[in-house]
C-alpha cells in the first residue's frame, strides 16, 4: 500500500473516466490533480491518461495547448500510465487512426484502435501480468491492442490468442484494459512507485 508523502500526480482531465483514476490514486494515498492546463501539468511528477475517445482527447489536448507540454514532460522522463485510449495516446504509431489523429508518443509501439469490436463486445477476463503474483481481472471496453513493439518495449500481458494488451518502456506503461473499473490497484501502485523512484 502506498502511504502519504507521495509526490503529487496528475490525471489528464480533458475527457474520459477521470474520476475513477482519481479515486484509485487517492485510495492509495496520492495527492492528485485534475490536469487540464500546462500550468497544472507543471505541478505534477507523473501523469495518468485515462480511457475515453483517443481522437477526442488528442483534439482537446491540442486545443488547450497540452500536446507539446505533455510530449516534453514525457521526453524529460516523467512517468506516465495510459489505460485504453491512454495507451493509444502513449503509442508512437496508430495503425488505424482517423485523419489527422496524433499521439503524445513515448512508447515504441503501433496500436490498433477498437481491436475487439464495439461497446457491446466489451468483456472481462483473467490475465497473467509480468511482475504480478496473482492474475488480474481485466475489463476491456472498445479496447485497442498492440500490433507491433520496438526492441525497448517490455510486453507485460497478452491474451491467449497472442494479442498484446499491456506494455512498458522505462517510466511509461499502458494497458488496453481498465483496472480502475474492476478495483484492481496494482497498476496504479506501479505508477506511483515509478513516480517515487524518479523523485528520489
Amino acid at each position: 500500500m502506498v502511504t502519504t508523502g507521495m509526490p503529487r500526480v496528475g490525471v489528464l482531465a480533458l475527457q474520459g473516466d477521470v474520476r475513477e483514476h482519481v479515486r484509485t490514486l487517492e485510495t492509495l494515498g496520492a495527492e492528485v490533480v485534475a490536469v487540464r492546463r500546462p500550468e497544472e501539468l507543471a505541478t505534477v511528477s507523473g501523469l495518468v491518461i485515462p480511457g475515453g475517445e483517443s481522437s477526442v482527447i488528442d483534439k482537446l489536448a491540442r486545443t488547450f495547448g497540452m500536446q507539446q507540454p505533455i510530449r516534453a514532460a514525457i521526453a524529460e522522463g516523467m512517468p506516465a500510465y495510459g489505460t485504453c485510449a491512454g495507451l493509444i495516446l502513449l503509442a508512437d504509431r496508430i495503425a488505424d487512426g482517423i485523419r489527422g489523429q496524433e499521439t503524445f508518443g513515448g512508447i515504441d509501439i503501433t496500436v490498433q484502435r477498437n481491436a475487439f469490436g464495439s461497446q457491446i463486445d466489451s468483456f472481462e477476463t483473467e490475465l497473467t501480468v509480468a511482475g504480478f503474483d496473482e492474475p488480474v481481472s481485466a475489463t476491456f471496453i472498445r479496447a485497442p491492442r498492440v500490433v507491433e513493439t520496438g526492441p525497448a518495449v517490455e510486453v507485460l500481458a497478452s491474451l491467449p490468442d497472442g494479442a498484446i494488451v499491456a506494455v512498458r518502456q522505462g517510466a511509461l506503461f499502458g494497458t488496453a484494459f481498465h483496472p480502475e473499473v474492476s478495483g484492481e490497484t496494482r497498476f496504479h501502485e506501479l505508477f506511483l512507485d515509478l513516480v517515487a523512484a524518479r523523485a528520489s
